[in-house]
């Protein structure tokens, strides 16, 4: 049976959703099936409610995995009839349903928003009890002091140990980030003796965006960008003259203004396509006026979207000061937020060990990739990005320092990043930006690389230009230690990125050339495959080469490696000058790594079938259960690696580069930014210290767990 977690609200507003959102992303990395049930929701159809939306957005979950229960109309109406006990029993029944498809099944309870908070707390401890889930409490801390926090802490344990609750972990929740320290210190522990864990209030997360704003108010947009997750960080209404009203408008300001004020509307978008001034995160026209016809081609240029209102200022203004927001709106820098927030003051470990769950049998590629994000946090890193005026890089970057992964280096010139990062409603703080052309470490850059490119007749003139380039400048902070890792790519070439690392950071002892490998995230596994990428037609010691460095790629990110050195023919079954490489390079490598398990040459099907494995190469330790794939030339690799992404579903993560001193990465010209964010988590795993990263490592399950 699977296991139950009630998160279960004590006080009115405590964010509980936060902390569901929290728990799922730590028990999907540690639980092979996880589910998700609201058992009353607020919306009319429990089939739409938007935190289970969310959670199966989120997470890959289906109906079966994650759904609603009865919708808060029909619990009131059970109520009132005095039918507890068929609340209780459709609930249960549900449960039912999810928990046979999983190993551990979140539950999260009411808001305590109703006319009730007293029958909507019974009715949280009787369906905890009823579904034998083991209860999260969450404590609302907002505009709570010190001892009124820790008060609340203790009520909320009495009066759950009274309703026989079985108590799993009590959580603080929006605490006034200043307090939150003597909070922790002040609440008294349980008769377990694990910790209370305190969270802050966040305003990522408390601020609504022009989404919620417009979702709320009900406003239709005539004119901007279609940008919904703009943060709204204040909201101004334009009741004063044109030079007035500037001087006081702020960035990321909802400003709220009549349908006939022709003058701030111009005024705004003037504002926004100046770097020195603010740029508002949205208009909205009230009063129902419709602006002057000449004003419209302008406010179609609007970086921002501009809404239109039938209501009067005043209400206007009063509805907006009224939207909350909320975690499952669903926008992904929320979601960061949240998860950046989680990961901070939350011991994953220490609360994943009061759970006892059943060992992981499979990896996913969506665990894999969330795997990739605590990794890299686990042993902080400093990442450099050269391409600071690309849009998808600095919605990237945002989205790394929310969720805490990494410190960054933005390269490019300040005015131009911040303007466009304002223009685009992205939040850089905390972000440090480095112009190359004015950095005061350019001359010593320069002065480093004329010494290292002397031979080949680079004087500091010469340097000094080069060094205005992002992708010589960021890969010269690698070479120096001023950042532990680069990734380029976006807006220029493989070679662009990549040239400077061979001119200067070099490959590492004992290996001859840099290669690649994509991580292949297969249903169930992850698969290695290399060289995809970098060389063309490599020959056999370059071929060991790539072989030993992809073992170590694999080894680096949890995966066993199991080495298949590829080719037409198994075994001694062909010849030819091609089979004749791939077996003189399968050699090699077990001279070089005599532990390492390899086999070459042989077929893809005997690398991964076991049935095949058994009729062409018997008793082999590689054949059948192979993890790692050396492919024997560019072509064949990058045709193969597409073709399996295509075919299969596969997830393809990379080209990671390997066989650097230092890690360097490159990015494909059409990466998501999503595709940013993993390469940079990758980046910072590379760059780890391997004697202290053995304890964050990725549990990847052995492929003789997948039951071929």
């Amino acid at each position: 049976m699977a296991k139950g977690i009630y998160v279960s609200a004590t006080t009115p507003g405590s964010g509980k959703s936060l902390i569901a959102l929290g728990l799922a992303d730590t028990l999907h990395r540690h639980a092979d099936r996880i589910g998700f049930f609201k058992p009353v929701v607020h919306g009319p159809d429990a089939a739409e409610d938007p935190m289970v939306a969310l959670m199966k957005a989120r997470f890959g979950l289906d109906d079966d995995r994650c759904r609603g229960g009865l919708t808060s109309g029909e619990v009131r109406a059970l109520l009132a009839d005095g039918k507890r006990a068929e609340i209780d029993a459709r609930c249960v029944e549900i449960f039912a349903g999810i928990a046979r498809h999983c190993d551990v099944v979140i539950v999260e309870g009411t808001d305590l928003t109703g006319q009730d908070a007293a029958v909507e707390f019974d009715l949280n401890a009787r369906l905890a009890n009823n579904l034998s889930a083991q209860v999260v409490a969450v404590v609302g801390a907002k505009g709570l002091s010190v001892a009124e926090a820790a008060a609340a802490v203790e009520v909320a344990r009495k009066e759950l140990i009274a309703e026989k609750c079985s108590l799993l972990a009590i959580m603080v929740n929006r605490a006034d980030a200043t307090l939150v320290d003597r909070i922790a210190a002040e609440v008294k522990v349980g008769v377990s003796g694990r910790p209370v864990y305190v969270l802050p209030e966040l305003e990522e997360i408390a601020r609504p965006t022009t989404g919620e704003v417009a979702t709320a108010l009900g406003v239709r947009q005539i004119a901007g960008r279609a940008d919904m997750e703009r943060d709204v960080k204040d909201i101004k209404v334009a009741a004063m003259n044109v030079g007035n009203f500037l001087n006081v408008l702020d960035e990321g300001a909802l400003v709220i203004v009549p349908g006939d004020r022709a003058d701030v509307m111009v005024a705004c978008l003037a504002s926004s396509f100046s770097p020195e001034f603010p740029v508002p995160s949205a208009l909205i026209l009230t009063g129902g006026l419709a602006p002057d016809a000449n004003i419209y081609p302008l406010l179609a240029q609007a970086p921002f979207p501009v809404f239109s209102a039938g209501e009067d200022t005043y209400m206007t203004a009063k509805r907006v000061s009224e939207v909350r927001s909320e975690i499952w709106s669903g926008h992904r820098r929320k979601v960061a937020s949240a998860l950046g927030l989680w990961s901070k003051r939350v011991d994953e470990a220490e609360l994943v060990e009061r759970l006892h769950l059943p060992r992981l049998e499979r990896m996913t590629p969506l665990r894999f990739l969330h795997d990739l994000i605590e990794r890299a946090r686990a042993q902080r890193r400093h990442v450099v990005l050269p391409e600071g005026t690309d849009v998808r890089i600095l919605r990237a970057a945002e989205i790394l320092h929310r969720r805490d992964v990494c410190d960054l280096t933005l390269l490019g010139p300040e005015p131009d990043v911040r303007e466009l990062a304002a223009a685009n409603g992205i939040d850089l703080s905390g972000i440090n930006i480095v112009d190359p052309a004015t950095s005061e470490l350019r001359q010593k850059f320069a002065e480093k690389y004329a010494e290292l490119r002397a031979h080949k007749g680079v004087d500091l003139a010469k340097a000094l230009e080069i060094m205005q380039d992002g992708s010589y400048f960021g890969t010269m902070m690698v070479q120096l230690g001023v950042v532990d890792g680069m990734v380029s790519g976006a807006a220029h070439t493989t070679a662009h990125t990549i040239r400077p690392a061979l001119e200067f950071v070099k490959t590492r002892d004992g290996v001859k050339i840099v290669s690649s490998v994509f991580l292949m995230l297969m249903p169930d596994r992850v698969l290695v495959y290399g060289d995809c990428a970098v060389n063309p037609d490599p020959n056999v010691e370059q071929l060991a080469d790539i072989a030993l460095a992809s073992a170590e790629t694999a080894a680096q990110f949890g995966v066993e490696p199991r080495v298949a050195m590829l080719s037409y023919s198994t075994g001694g079954s062909g010849s030819g000058e091609a089979v004749d490489e791939v077996r003189q390079a399968t050699e090699l490598v077990r001279q070089r790594r005599p532990d390492l398990a390899v086999e070459g040459p042989i077929q893809y099907d005997a690398a991964v079938d076991a049935a095949i494995a058994e009729s062409k190469m018997p008793g082999s330790t590689v054949a059948g259960q192979a993890t790692v794939f050396i492919f024997p030339d560019l072509n064949t690799g990058n045709n193969t690696y597409k073709a399996v992404q295509q075919s299969s579903g596969a997830v393809a993560v990379g080209p990671v580069l390997q066989g650097l001193r230092k890690p360097v990465n490159d990015l494909s010209r059409g990466c998501t930014v999503e595709d940013i964010v993993n390469t940079v988590a990758i980046t910072a795993i590379q760059a780890q210290v391997p004697a202290d990263s053995n304890a964050g490592s990725l549990k990847v399950p052995s492929a003789g767990n997948f039951g071929r």
